[in-house]
């Protein structure tokens, strides 16, 4: 309309303005408290587009402050590089720490027995007149023993893996409870510290193992 384009001009002609002209600057301070405003709310709709999303913090963060087992002092949860993006993926890495650190406790106790000369009597291979006595301590040991153990080794190595505690069973529990040391159904914060410390015994084991072989 006629006002909506010149409300000065009719504030004239009614004699409704000022002569000092203050209606005129009035107006011309709305317009410019309206373009203020109209730019803050732009730059305010700028920032949050650049703004980290809550959303995906919630999401990439998979419950992580939940996940108690392995996360213990000093460190608590410890992944530096932001390998851990998601629930699936942080179950397959645990599961594989889990198994790395089992393999090398073992590890380790085959080193504290062979180390101290605690071997079977006999043959390890008669047809190479070959004792159990004469394997050297440290990886040198392994290629000491004949091709055909060692086949034997893989072959057994195998059906653990495959068959009697399958790693496709990524919770690491295979069922064995001895007895009141691990009950974990009627004590459930024992199964907490106990796999907690199996985790960190494991982690010690893998920096032993590679320790001893370096």
């Amino acid at each position: 309309t006629a006002w909506e384009r010149n409300p000065t001009s009719r504030c004239n002609r009614r004699g409704l303005l000022p002569k000092d002209n203050n209606f005129a600057q009035l107006i011309d301070i709305r317009n410019r408290n309206k373009m203020k405003t109209a730019i803050l709310a732009s730059l305010i709709a700028g920032a949050a587009a650049f703004a980290p999303s809550q959303t995906a913090q919630t999401s990439t963060a998979l419950k992580v402050s939940e996940q108690e087992i392995g996360a213990t002092a000093p460190l608590g949860f410890f992944d530096p590089l932001g390998y851990i993006t998601d629930d699936e993926k942080f179950t397959r890495y645990r599961a594989v720490e889990r198994k790395h650190g089992r393999v090398a406790m073992m590890a380790m106790l085959g080193t504290f027995v062979h180390n101290n000369k605690w071997t079977f009597d006999g043959y390890l291979s008669p047809s190479n007149n070959l004792k159990f006595s004469d394997i050297d301590s440290g990886i040198g040991g392994l290629f000491q023993v004949p091709a055909a153990g060692l086949a034997q080794i893989l072959v057994f190595m195998g059906f653990i893996e495959l068959a009697w505690w399958p790693a496709t069973k990524l919770d690491g529990d295979y069922g064995i409870r001895l007895g009141k040391v691990n009950n974990w159904e009627q004590e459930p914060a024992k199964k907490v510290r106990q796999q907690n410390a199996e985790l960190n015994n494991g982690r010690a084991a893998m920096m032993g193992i590679l320790g001893n072989m370096v």
